[in-house]
Formats: structure tokens, C-alpha cells, sequence
């Protein structure tokens, strides 16, 4: 996927919207990521976009560098931020001092005003265009970790890389997963690194890749989570009704071809495009707006993959902004939920979070939320005795 690359020396944001409604006893938080592009010459200032999030809840964001106007903005706000190690200076990292000083300098000033939560330690190493790299991540990681250890600083603070699928060898079917051979010995240390941290493995996933690059085979329903009758894995039995989480659980059983379990994979990255070249087939306003809306009505429900169904997978919509300065297809200025003016660049029922002015709100993933308060506490009250119900029998030994 030679896409992914072209977005290696840029700097973007990833924001997570996070909603969170509580019904009774029982907790329940959903929340999604925005990339949040900065390669453009006319978009709003950090403020006016901490404005924006914030109107529509944002909690979490992700930055591709550490950039001291961004997390200057973001101070003494309720937003969490994710920073970026540059590929650039990687190298400098492999002496444990230089990495206690980097922590030093672009993460404990910023300390606890903002919200720093994690730090990505460069941005696809293992399929850079510059093999070098690779040999860098694992001591980066390992310094970084240790230098926020030395200061205090670890225990709400992630140690982590974005890969693309490209690492993969084998992804289909998802069982057949695993890694390249020529990373696996490095992929190795790191993961026994994320192992040892509790740190998630990021990953970005874009089925429309798939799909422009073979239409005539690849269902346009199983790419943008319409209904259709998807795919079952021979070795496993599980079925899949959308190409994304294939994507996901084939990283997963990669990972365990290895001989690692427990680790979390995240998407980092996934969208669709709202225009492209005559040759990007698919990349139309109606398909990005169906592939992000049918997303994020998966995202609010909490769903996992076949794989993993108890476990919530965590996705970061691609992008935020349309970025006119962005180099290569067409398709690479046109990922935005947004024009540079804040406007939406189609629908996909984000309107339900701006109208929101409480924790505890039904979502119509519509134009607007149709469902009222009312409803929802009523939703909230019934399963509250449901679960005193449940309680009570349980304790008087009737079920």
C-alpha cells in the first residue's frame, strides 16, 4: 500500500470523540477517533479546533509530533493527548540519555496542565521506505519507557508504534494471518516489549484500498459494513460481515503466530476518500459517508470483532480536515468529515454529539438525535432493576 507512506512526514492528529453514557450499575463508554491532518495552508488555529472538538465532546486527541503550540492549546482542558516521536531523530534515541532528555524537554513541561496519555515512538517503521529505521524502534521504546519511569511519569503514559498492514505476509483468510518474515525477529522484541508495558498494537487498516485495487472480486457491501452475507474462515468457523475486522483479527492471529496473547490491536487509521483520480474507483461523497457512518454506528454500540467480541475495538476515523497541501492522488486531499471552513464535508450523524448537553444521551446517528432524555432515563431504569432483580435472586439462591 504505497498510500500509507506518503502520510510518514506529515504531521496529523488523531481525535478521539468520547461519549459516555451510563445506564444503572452498568458503565458503558464508546468513543472514536478523528485524524486530525495539519498539512494545509487554511485551516483553523489549534484554539478554534479545540473549539470544534469540544463541541462535539472530544476527550482524546493524537499528535504526530510534539508540537508546543498544540499542546499549549490543549491545556487545562479535557482533552487527553497522545504525542509523536519524529522518524527522524530516532537514531538519537538508542542512548538512554538522550531519551531521558527528549522526556525532559517535550513531555514533562507540559506536565499535568496537559493531558499527555501516550507517546508513539515514529510512524510505520516497519515498512519505511528507509529499512534503517527499523533497527531503531525497539531501544527508542525501551529508553523512552525507561525515561518516563526514571521521572515518574509512566503510569498514565503508553510506549507504542502505528504499522500498516503491510507488515502482514498473510492476511486472508484471518486465521492465515502473520507477519513478514524479514521483521519478524524485530516485530518479536517489540511485542514482548508491548507484552511487558500493557501498550496496544496500532494498526491502519483502509478496506478501500482493497476494494480500488480489485473491484470486480471484492464486494463493495463487505467494504462499507453493509448488509451482505460475508466471509466464514475455514479454520476457525468465525463469520465476517465487513473487511475491516478481518483486517484486525488477521494482526491478532499474527501475533500469535509469534507466541504473544493479551495484546490489544487498535486501528490507528481507517477512512475512505470523498473524491479521487479516475483510476481510484470507489472514492465517491456516498461511499465515504456510508463506510464512516455505518463505522461509527458500530463504534457507539461497543461492538468487537469476531475474534475478539468482548473486547471493544478502538478505531481512529481517518481524517478530520480535507488537506489541500497534500501531495500524491486526489484521494489524499479528500478523507475529511470536514472542510477547512469547520464545515461537515458530508453526514454521518456527528450532529448528535454537538446537540448533546449531558453524559447520558440517546444517539440517532442521523442529522440530529431523535431519541429524547426521557427515553434514555427510562432505557437507564430499566436495566437498573433489572440488575437489582438479578442481584436479589441471586443472593436468595433462585438462580
Amino acid at each position: 500500500m504505497a498510500t500509507f507512506s506518503r502520510r510518514m512526514a506529515t504531521s496529523y492528529i488523531f481525535v478521539t470523540l468520547f461519549f459516555s453514557a451510563d445506564i444503572g450499575f452498568f458503565g458503558r463508554v464508546a468513543s472514536f477517533g478523528i485524524n486530525y491532518g495539519q498539512v494545509a495552508n487554511n485551516l483553523p488555529s489549534p484554539e478554534e479546533v479545540l473549539e470544534l472538538l469540544s463541541n462535539f465532546k472530544v476527550t482524546k486527541t493524537r499528535i504526530y509530533d510534539t508540537n508546543p503550540q498544540i499542546l499549549s492549546a490543549f491545556a487545562k482542558s479535557n482533552v487527553e493527548v497522545i504525542v509523536t516521536v519524529e522518524n527522524g531523530i530516532l537514531s538519537q534515541l538508542n542512548d538512554p540519555q538522550q531519551a531521558l532528555q527528549w522526556v525532559s524537554g517535550h513531555i514533562k513541561p507540559y506536565l499535568p496542565d496537559t493531558k499527555i496519555t501516550g507517546i508513539q515512538v515514529g510512524n510505520e517503521l516497519f515498512t519505511n521506505g528507509d529499512t534503517t529505521l527499523i533497527q531503531y524502534l525497539v531501544p527508542a521504546v525501551v529508553n523512552i519507557h525507561n525515561a518516563l519511569v526514571q521521572l515518574g511519569l509512566d503510569s498514565n503514559i503508553h510506549v507504542s508504534t502505528p504499522s500498516s498492514l503491510e507488515v502482514l505476509q498473510e492476511s486472508y483468510p484471518p486465521s492465515a494471518g502473520s507477519f513478514k518474515s524479514e521483521i519478524s525477529g524485530i516485530m518479536s522484541q517489540f511485542l514482548n516489549f508491548l507484552s511487558t508495558t500493557k501498550a496496544p498494537f496500532w494498526i491502519n487498516a483502509y478496506p478501500y484500498f482493497a476494494y480500488k485495487d480489485d473491484p470486480s472480486r471484492i464486494p463493495l457491501d463487505y467494504v462499507l459494513f453493509n448488509r451482505n452475507e460475508g466471509m466464514v474462515d475455514p479454520n476457525t468457523n468465525l463469520h465476517y460481515d465487513n473487511m475491516l475486522y478481518a483486517q484486525v483479527d488477521a494482526v491478532s492471529f499474527a501475533i500469535a503466530k509469534l507466541g504473544f496473547s493479551g495484546i490489544e490491536v487498535r486501528v490507528s487509521e481507517t477512512g475512505w476518500p470523498s473524491k479521487g483520480d479516475l483510476d481510484e474507483v470507489g472514492a465517491t461523497v456516498q461511499n465515504a459517508q456510508i463506510y464512516n457512518k455505518n463505522l461509527l454506528r458500530r463504534q457507539m454500540a461497543n461492538e468487537g470483532t469476531p475474534l475478539s467480541p468482548r473486547m471493544r475495538l478502538e478505531a481512529y476515523f481517518f481524517a478530520l480536515f480535507n488537506e489541500n497541501m497534500k501531495s500524491g492522488a486526489t484521494s489524499e486531499r479528500n478523507y475529511g468529515l470536514f472542510e477547512p471552513d469547520e464545515s461537515m464535508t458530508y453526514n454521518v450523524g456527528l450532529a448528535a454529539f454537538a446537540d448533546s448537553s449531558t453524559s447520558s444521551t440517546s444517539i440517532s446517528l442521523t442529522s440530529s438525535a431523535t431519541k429524547t432524555k426521557a427515553a434514555s432515563k427510562g432505557f437507564q431504569s430499566l436495566f437498573f432493576w433489572m440488575f437489582v432483580f438479578m442481584l436479589t435472586s441471586a443472593l436468595c439462591g433462585f438462580v
